[in-house]
This record gives structure tokens, sequence and C-alpha cells, in this order.
């Protein structure tokens, strides 16, 4: 039992889904959480993995003053090239999180209180997404860093039905690891061959 237990904590993260992160976004503005509030929106939008997102300085994401609409970013993991929006609802978040905490554009967009000149670590990420989760009462070891990075791809299929955008947004080099990536099932990619006529 302990083995099963272990296995469902570690296994992949859920996304979530779009009235949650409604919710989350509404108590996170009540609160006047600022940082987090321009966390979970550019997690959303970037689908970057922690390892890309944390590292995010101001002047990756703007320049004068001027928030950028769309992002190049080169993937730690893969060195692979993808492509962000920013959306206005986002754009509107960071700016109110730059402006208020005075970030320079040399500085992490999300730096750590503790440790100088770092950006927040992974496990504080982490316990945020974990803290979003339960403050809407689901099961906190569900979820993780990846389901920010889930979230926007799993709603895009759902609307799209498109693997091969979710594929280019995500960076995947392979179509096949974004169809275990989203958990794709069978019947679903059947449905979607027998729809395409060539």
């Amino acid at each position: 039992m302990d083995i099963l237990n272990k296995k469902h904590r570690s296994g992949v993260k859920k996304p979530f889904r779009l009235e949650e992160i409604w919710r989350i976004r509404t108590r996170l503005e009540i609160e006047n959480s600022f940082m987090q509030l321009a966390l979970l929106n550019l997690a959303i939008d970037s689908k970057l993995r922690a390892s890309d997102l944390l590292p995010l300085k101001v002047c990756d994401i703007s320049s004068q003053d001027r928030m950028f609409t769309r992002v190049k970013h080169i993937q730690q993991k893969t060195d692979v090239e993808v492509q962000f929006e920013i959306t206005a609802r986002t754009q509107q978040s960071l700016m109110k999180w730059i402006f208020v905490a005075t970030l320079k554009t040399s500085d992490y967009l999300f730096p750590s209180i503790r440790r100088k000149q770092q950006p927040i670590s992974y496990s504080y990420y982490r316990y945020l997404v974990r803290k979003w989760a339960s403050n809407l009462g689901l099961d906190p070891s569900l979820y993780g860093t990846h389901s920010m990075r889930r979230t926007k791809a799993t709603l895009v299929y759902a609307k799209t039905k498109n693997i091969r955008a979710v594929q280019l947004l995500l960076g995947h080099t392979k179509v096949d690891n974004t169809i275990r990536y989203l958990g794709v099932e069978l019947e679903d990619a059947l449905l979607l061959s027998e729809g395409t006529d060539c």
C-alpha cells in the first residue's frame, strides 16, 4: 500500500482546470499577493518548466517599461527554442509586481527573500502550487510545478484537439512525448485520425 501511495504522489501531476485557475486568481487578488499572482499567470502563459521559469529576469520579458507580448526562450533541458505569449492579464500582473517590488531590469522576476541575488527556489515554487491546490480543497500531492506547465497545454488541446500545436508550444521534439504528456487516450487519437481526411 505504501509503495502504491508513493508512486501516486510522484507520478504525473494534474493540470488545473480553468475554473480552478480563476478561483486561485481571485483569492490572490483579494490577498494582494502580487508576486504569487504574477508567478501563476506567467507560469500558465509560458508553459515553461520550473528550471526555465524561475531564472527569468525582468529584462527577459520587458524593455524600457514596455512588456513584451511574445518571448523566445531556449529551454535548458532540451536546448530547443520555444515561444510563448504574455497575455494582457499576465502583463498587468507582472507590471504591478515589478512596480510594487521595485525590481530593476537586471533583477530576477521572482527574487528569493532569503538568498541574495537568487530567484525563488524550486521547492518554494512547488510549495506555492500545492498551497493553491490545497486552498481549493484539492489533494495537494496530485499537484506540483509541472501542473503549471500542463495547464494551458491541456486547455489548448481540449479546445483544438491539435497535438502538433501543443507540441510546438511545449517544445517537444517528438509528438509521442506530447501525446504521453497530455494523456491522450488511444480512442481519442483514433477519433482524431478518423476525422482527418487525406
